[in-house]
């Protein structure tokens, strides 16, 4: 059996963007561009009218920021997969975005093609972040995560994890997709999404990227 289409949502300022993103999903046979927008007012009106399930959004829009946009349609489609597309690569903009709900984070110097399959990446529950974006996260966890003895003495501020639960979070930490763990460890798609839920309410994060920022500050993961 066939299986649908991904409804992709776009908003984006950039016409020439908008045309090379078009041109190369209407060679995707998998996925569908259900609407486009090109300010911050459209794309929340859009929200508020249609259900998608991959938003693709720009952050420095002539109206206001795209974070505004990725908070709404995390509000409003919690299983909606939301990745960043812009020329920000500042530390506020990524972890704004992320806390927002964005589980992928890329700059604009990708060819339209490796977008698309960013797109499946995205859909399939990876987390596509641009390289130079991955490295400024690594170092902000070197940073800011406590020595293992101080994490230690200080257990209670640990989230109380479940044994399946730390494991789908170490998978995810690997890059493992939401089909993969489910292959792992040897249940549904549906039941890997569930855990990851659960993960994101007991750590208080609405996205992986920000999840495994917050264990690894916690000392839920190993080096």
């Amino acid at each position: 059996m066939q299986q649908p289409a991904i409804r992709v949502m776009l908003v984006e300022d950039d016409v020439n963007f908008q045309n090379a993103l078009i041109a190369a999903m209407q060679l995707a046979p998998d996925m569908v561009l259900t609407n486009i927008a090109s300010t911050r007012a459209q794309g929340l009106h859009i929200l508020s009218t249609t259900s998608i399930d991959v938003l693709l959004v720009d952050l420095g829009l002539p109206d206001g920021s795209g974070i505004d946009i990725i908070s709404k349609a995390h509000e409003k489609f919690p299983s909606c997969n939301i990745m960043v597309s812009t020329v920000f690569g500042d530390e506020l903009h990524v972890m704004q975005s992320l806390e927002a709900g964005a589980s992928g984070y890329l700059l604009k110097d990708s060819e339209p093609s490796r977008m698309i399959f960013e797109i499946r990446s995205l859909y399939q529950g990876g987390s596509p972040i641009s390289p130079l974006i991955a490295r400024q996260i690594l170092t902000r966890f070197r940073q800011d995560n406590t020595p293992p003895k101080q994490a230690s003495a200080n257990p209670k501020q640990h989230a109380a994890l479940s044994a399946r639960e730390q494991e789908v979070l170490e998978y995810i930490t690997k890059g493992f997709t939401s089909d993969e763990i489910a292959s792992l460890i040897s249940v549904s798609r549906h039941t890997v999404l569930t855990f990851i839920r659960r993960i994101y309410i007991k750590l208080e994060v609405n996205s992986k990227a920000a999840a495994i920022y917050k264990a690894r500050n916690q000392g839920l993961l190993s080096d």
